[in-house]
């Protein structure tokens, strides 16, 4: 039988640029070691993107990935064993990070509008000396942030300075949802970082994502990064200009976020035809509460769908699973949420 992928978090790469496109005409003469700093055009035009949207941009840095760059953040501004708040549920190499890190984990409570205030209050009561946000495509519910909401997280914030904040936007203009931050309006008020990869929209495999902050956080993220990589290649890094500045990229980066939108939407609706809540107001994945996810994962499997239980990604929050719309076509919605409803029958009649 086979079976359909709606488990990973791979992106549909019919919305991917062409590397073959680009490859030819990258011009790069031979360098040295004095090469470490970073593509002044990438830089520029990542920071054009960042004003635009309302961020102080002022101190950029090009860093090999969000993770990698949450991890530098981390290292550069935090003690060891100092408390982290993350969204629960929350993106699952996160979560391995920072117990990679021994960093204890304070987990914060959303709604439908993103991180709960009250959460967050409590979190810095408890310790938390860093917080991971997800202004939208959070992974794995789907949620996106309102510009109140943030603005609220910001607010508390300001009056906790020694608190870092890391925004994790790696979806970005693929997202399907404007741009919101925490972040202050002032970059050195307190200790702040937003990330933003070209994963979802040039390819997983360029590994590269630039980072705005305070310049205090910038510069240690950098000193960190010296000590290992010394800098990203520039190969990489004329490679992403030249085709995340291409008006086709502009074009296909519009198409992926109608196109993912409408596939979260189609899935949406159809669960709730079949009596089944879920969320995803953004991104690629949408979230559906259940009670056993190991039964309805399998029972999905039987029928043809491959999906993802929410375990790896939950602190204390309520069992769901993800369902991916990468690799989900518009036409076959009817079909995943009628066996998600079989499933879900199924898994009940085993516990009555």
């Amino acid at each position: 039988m086979d079976v359909r992928d709606l488990a990973s978090g791979n992106v549909d790469p019919q919305f991917l640029p062409r590397l073959d496109a680009y490859l030819g005409h990258l011009a790069h003469a031979p360098g040295g070691y004095e090469m470490a700093d970073d593509e002044e055009r990438l830089v520029s035009f990542g920071r054009s993107r960042f004003v635009a949207d309302g961020l102080p941009a002022t101190e950029i840095a090009v860093i090999s990935g969000s993770i990698d760059a949450i991890e530098r953040a981390l290292r550069a501004r935090l003690s060891p064993e100092s408390a982290v708040a993350v969204e629960d549920p929350g993106y699952v190499s996160v979560l391995h990070l920072l117990r990679a890190m021994e960093f204890p984990i304070i987990a914060l409570q959303m709604d439908e509008d993103g991180v709960r205030p009250d959460s967050l209050s409590d979190a810095v009561k408890k310790g938390a000396c860093a917080v991971v946000l997800t202004p939208r495509a959070q992974n794995p519910s789907g949620r996106r942030m309102t510009a109140d909401r943030a603005a609220e997280l910001g607010q508390i914030l300001d009056v906790n300075p020694g608190v870092l904040l890391l925004e994790d936007d790696h979806a970005g203009e693929v997202s399907g949802a404007l741009p919101v931050s925490s972040a202050p309006s002032d970059p050195e008020k307190r200790p702040w970082m937003t990330i933003r990869s070209v994963s979802k929209f040039l390819g997983p495999d360029l590994r590269l994502a630039l980072a705005a902050g305070d310049s205090v956080t910038i510069a240690r993220v950098r000193d960190q990064q010296a000590l290992g990589p010394r800098w990203v290649s520039h190969i990489l890094q004329r490679l992403a200009y030249e085709m995340w500045s291409a008006p086709e990229t502009t074009a296909l980066m519009r198409a992926a976020a109608r196109s993912y939108e409408a596939r979260r939407q189609s899935l949406i609706e159809q669960l709730a035809s079949n009596g089944i809540e879920a969320f995803g107001s953004s991104g690629l994945h949408v979230w559906v509460p259940v009670e056993r996810e190991g039964d309805v994962v399998q029972a999905m499997l039987s029928r043809g769908w491959s999906i993802q239980a929410g375990e790896v990604f939950r602190i204390k929050s309520k069992p769901a699973v993800r369902i991916g719309v990468a690799n989900l076509v518009e036409s076959e919605c009817p079909a995943v949420a009628s066996a998600l409803a079989d499933s879900l029958k199924r898994s009940r009649r085993l516990y009555t």
